[in-house]
């Protein structure tokens, strides 16, 4: 029988929720969060995109070194071969890929304008998994945008074709969120069953069915005998409404009364930091987890009525499905109400001391001390937000890819219409921008 496996696309996908983001730094610690609760794997990034090369260089370098040993970390590009060509020269290390291509009539004829047939992206798609091969890919999958309104018989044909050039998975993409629970189960067991490919479940929450439509392709695809690997998002970010929230996912498969017992999941999974993980990802992204989300926000153990307050009083499991410790929910959290001394970039060697003393961190002399102040400054200019304790760890441990993920060369090369501006008298002119 075939296993659900975590793809969390929170470092790709999430980060891309409009007027949102994540600094490099929160981007990697999200990434050995993730690899600390054993998820199965982490789409971390573009590696086509510029600013990101020092990041996605930097985090597997930590793989290397061990300190992401169990979460796999994958690259997302276009299914375009010269794509697939530069994300390998940027990122050498690279063994993990989705790429992607749109499959629908509408995206090919509203995206494309016509210029690319169906059997255009057909020859594209392999002709990109064929390049990733050549580059020691050692998993690729293919991904179809906006599969839930695209034709099942071009998806079938398109999953057998990119596999025979060399892919491993096929990443259905519901992409408007257009789909429902029943319909995602009939056209992923019908997918599953011709194509004997695992199956990738990625869904927006459009129509707040991503959940339900993810789960249920796991089961289909699982039915039909092959793997599946759900797309999530910590907290449900996303573009729009956002993804499929990775903690419901896997309270789904592990709670609900058609999963329990029935279907398994990656056993590295370790449930128990899903509070910590959901918290973090909250606070680096500015967004509160609401109230009554499942299992982390506030209310989610919370009684007040009569009834179910007497009731949980009693016997918890009157009032609640799952223990509030097994999502490692329960330790008090103490808050300082007096004196509270920072560090940050404006921050002195005094003050940045006794913050790592409190860590029970202590410096082999002035010059580490001074450089890992240095560092730290820097980090708060990065995130623009107060440093955690895993941050501050972060950089203490790993000073060098701290460094390193924190380092972005802007593009600029002044050429045509821009270095005739720079070399003219029009660029030191005083301008009214304001």
């Amino acid at each position: 029988m075939g296993k659900i496996y975590f793809v969390d696309v929170t470092n790709r996908d999430g980060v891309q929720t409009s007027r949102l983001g994540l600094a490099k730094l929160q981007k990697t610690i999200i990434n050995i969060m993730l690899d600390d609760m054993g998820i199965t794997q982490s789409e971390f990034g573009f590696p086509t995109t510029k600013h990101e090369i020092n990041y996605l260089n930097g985090n597997l370098e930590l793989v290397e070194r061990g300190a992401i040993r169990r979460t796999k970390l994958s690259g997302w590009m276009r299914a375009i071969a010269n794509d697939v060509d530069e994300s390998f020269n940027n990122v050498p290390k690279l063994k993990y890929v989705n790429l992607s291509q749109s499959t629908s009539e509408q995206m090919t004829i509203g995206k494309y304008q016509g210029k690319k047939t169906l059997e255009d992206i057909l020859k594209m798609t392999c002709e990109a998994v064929e390049c990733a091969v050549s580059h020691g890919a050692k998993i690729i999958g293919v991904n179809a945008e906006d599969a839930s309104r695209s034709d099942i018989n071009f998806l079938i044909r398109y999953a057998k074709e990119a596999k025979k050039s060399g892919a491993h998975r096929f990443r259905y993409c519901d992409t408007l969120g257009y789909e429902d629970p029943k319909t995602t189960y009939d056209r992923i067991y019908e997918i599953a069953k011709h194509t004997q490919m695992p199956i990738e479940l990625h869904f927006h929450n459009d129509l707040g069915m991503a959940v339900g439509c993810s789960v249920m392709g796991a089961k289909a695809a699982v039915d039909a005998g092959v793997d599946a690997y759900i797309n999530t998002a910590i907290n449900g970010m996303g573009e729009r409404a956002g993804n499929a929230d990775l903690v419901s996912c896997l309270l789904a498969i592990l709670k609900s009364a058609g999963f329990k017992d029935r279907y398994k999941i990656d056993e590295n999974i370790d449930l128990s930091k899903a509070w910590h993980l959901a918290k973090y990802t909250a606070y680096a992204f500015g967004v509160p987890i609401p109230k009554n989300q499942p299992a982390v926000g506030d209310n989610a153990f919370a009684h007040e009525s009569g009834i179910h307050a007497d009731g949980a009083l009693k016997d918890r499991r009157n009032y609640e499905l799952y223990d509030f410790e097994e999502l490692g929910r329960g330790e008090p959290e103490i808050i300082e109400t007096g004196r509270m001394i920072t560090t940050g970039e404006y921050g002195g060697i005094k003050g940045f001391r006794n913050v790592y003393n409190n860590l029970e961190i202590e410096f082999k002399d002035e010059h580490e001390a001074r450089n890992i102040l240095e560092l730290v400054r820097y980090a708060n200019v990065h995130t623009q937000q107060p440093l955690t304790t895993d941050e501050l760890k972060f950089i203490y441990y790993y000073p060098d890819i701290a460094a390193q993920i924190m380092t972005v060369s802007p593009y600029y090369e002044p050429i045509g219409a821009i270095k005739e501006r720079v070399e003219s008298d029009k660029i030191t002119k005083p301008h009214r921008m304001i």
